[in-house]
C-alpha cells in the first residue's frame, strides 16, 4: 500500500520561507504570485493490506514525528 502524509502550517502562522520563494518567483518575472506558503510531503510504502490500522499509524506518526502541531496541520491519505 501507498501513503501520503501532508504537512502544511497552520493559517495565521508565519511562513518566512514561503515569503522567501514568494519574492525570488517575483524577481524571476513570474507574475501573478498572491503568496506562497510551504509544506512536506512524505510519500510513504506500507506492507501489509490493513489499510484502517495502516491510516492509524501514520496518524500517530505524524502526531509524534513528522508534524509540530502546535503550528502544523497534516493529512494522511492511504492509496490502493
Amino acid at each position: 500500500m501507498k501513503a501520503r502524509v501532508t504537512v502544511t502550517l497552520k493559517s495565521g502562522i508565519l511562513d518566512p520561507q514561503g515569503k522567501a520563494i514568494e519574492g525570488a518567483l517575483r524577481s524571476l518575472g513570474v507574475s501573478g504570485i498572491a503568496s506562497v506558503r510551504l509544506g512536506k510531503i512524505f510519500d510513504i510504502e506500507i506492507e501489509g493490506a490493513d489499510r484502517a490500522g495502516a491510516e492509524a499509524a501514520l496518524k500517530a506518526a505524524a502526531e509524534k514525528l513528522l508534524a509540530n502541531t502546535v503550528i502544523e496541520n497534516y493529512r494522511v491519505e492511504v492509496t490502493g
